[in-house]
């Protein structure tokens, strides 16, 4: 039982290190907001999916957003 825990620990923290790392800040996410409501509403945060989805739409994006994606881009 013991190392079930360990072991569900272990991967929640490495699960949460990377959700972390990804993560924009609250100045990113405002000047992003209406370009999220308007293209990728229904995108699941995590794992740089709304990034992703932004930079598809990237030709659309006003120009605060665009500063963001070229930010975040791996």
């Amino acid at each position: 039982m013991t190392r079930i825990v360990i072991v569900a620990a272990v991967l929640l923290l490495s699960s949460l290190s990377s959700t972390l790392a990804q993560e924009i800040t609250a100045a990113e996410r405002t000047a992003c907001q209406v370009d999220y409501d308007k293209y990728c509403r229904g995108t699941f945060p995590g794992g740089g999916r709304i990034i992703r989805c932004l930079a598809s739409h990237y030709k659309n994006l006003g120009s605060a957003c665009k500063k963001v994606v070229d930010a975040n881009k791996k």
